[in-house]
């Protein structure tokens, strides 16, 4: 809910906007920063705007960088609650400060710091609660910082990896369209009134092209319309969070049936299934309670898998043995597995075996992005020169007949 407050503090009066669960969180949050409320009225914000401050809280938060931070703090020999007080204090941003109030709020009522975290779940992960919950109870806040911070940097290296491997195609593939689309929108309709005064026989090709040059020159102001209608809502149904969820999905399952991609797909789901337990396993926490924090990493037919490898371990099964038997092991991880279920080192192996398949995930990026280029390169020239070409048949045929 989003409040409109007038409170009292150092600067004098001052008005402002808090969002909040309830009356008495925005006044927690006002106490935080060191203002007295003189009156808190519900706003009555449209929905786009409510929509806007939560997703420009949630884009401002970096959760790496505040990890840093906050693990620098500490190690110089500051308290929780005092690294907490020095990053709110320097904190310019108001959706960024919002957040730290809170914490240091929940923290100043008695709360422990997973708890505190737990509250903001649109920030905060369920990974990284888990991770602080473990380090609670092993006094080791600082390791389990430092292992967050390692475990994003290793996610975010993959996914900068794949990032920067989809920038040239994409380039590509929007260069393509916006020719294409300017020869058949401007270049076709131009054509088809030159022709249509010939009065000559024209290829059969060529005539349906023509016609839909034709088309595009008598309705061309419907066309635009409709084109910009149609982006805007397919804008606003990527938008929904549903709608996101289901596209994913149904991509995820065509890039799963494709050869070798599909096989790729899921190494570097595990790969980040083992990355984020081997992480979870060294900050202390059991494994069925690190299983089930997991959860949400992996697509839904793999969840399947992990549940009923959870049940396993349960039972009394080795880790090992319940992941094979599932199908959530690669042949080097299943090794690596059974290495450290022996020595007691299971999250280290976890952690190795996702940094093996990581650096395997690269290679092949590599390797598919040297092969698909050039591919993409002759399909968008096939394309465009096919147009070009059959715009040009009838010319052809002009110059022939003059022979």
């Amino acid at each position: 809910m989003n409040f409109a407050i007038r409170a009292i503090g150092p600067n004098g009066v001052e008005t402002l906007h808090i969002e909040a669960g309830s009356q008495e969180e925005a006044c927690r949050q006002l106490t935080a920063r060191a203002l007295r409320p003189l009156s808190v009225k519900t706003a009555n914000s449209p929905a786009w705007r409510r929509w806007l401050v939560r997703n420009a809280s949630q884009s401002s938060f970096d959760l790496p960088l505040f990890s840093q931070e906050l693990l620098a703090l500490l190690e110089a020999g500051l308290t929780l609650t005092e690294s907490l007080d020095a990053l709110y204090e320097k904190e310019r941003r108001p959706a960024v400060s919002s957040i730290l109030a809170n914490l240091r709020t929940r923290l100043a009522e008695g709360q422990r710091f997973a708890a505190a975290l737990a509250n903001q779940p649109e920030i905060f992960p369920a990974l990284y609660v888990g991770l602080m919950r473990a380090a609670e109870r092993t006094a080791s806040l600082d390791n389990s910082l430092a292992r967050y911070i390692e475990y994003r940097s290793r996610v975010d290296q993959v996914r900068r990896h794949v990032t920067q491997a989809m920038i040239y195609p994409a380039i590509l593939c929007g260069v393509g369209l916006l020719v294409s689309l300017f020869l058949l929108g401007y270049v076709v309709p131009s054509f088809s009134s030159v022709y249509q005064s010939s009065g000559r026989d024209i290829p059969l090709a060529s005539q349906l092209l023509l016609q839909w040059g034709r088309f595009v020159a008598d309705n061309a102001k419907l066309l635009a319309a409709s084109g910009f209608f149609a982006a805007l809502s397919a804008l606003w149904f990527i938008r929904q969070r549903q709608s996101r969820k289901a596209i994913s999905a149904a991509f995820s399952g065509f890039l799963r049936r494709l050869p070798q991609i599909g096989e790729r797909l899921k190494t570097f789901e595990l790969a980040r299934l083992y990355l984020a337990l081997g992480t979870l396993l060294e900050g202390g926490l059991p494994i069925l309670p690190a299983l089930a924090l997991c959860d949400g990493l992996v697509a839904p037919q793999t969840q399947l898998a992990l549940q009923q490898a959870a049940r396993r371990i349960d039972e009394g099964q080795p880790a090992s043995t319940a992941f094979d038997e599932a199908g959530l092991c690669t042949p080097v991880a299943l090794r690596l597995m059974r290495v450290g279920e022996r020595t007691g080192a299971i999250g280290d192996m976890l952690a190795r075996a996702a940094r093996f398949h990581d650096g395997e995930i690269e290679r092949f990026i590599a390797r598919f992005t040297r092969s698909f280029e050039p591919l993409l390169m002759a399909a968008i020239g096939i394309v465009i020169g096919g147009i070009v070409v059959l715009l040009y048949m009838p010319i052809f045929d002009l110059a022939g007949s003059f022979q």
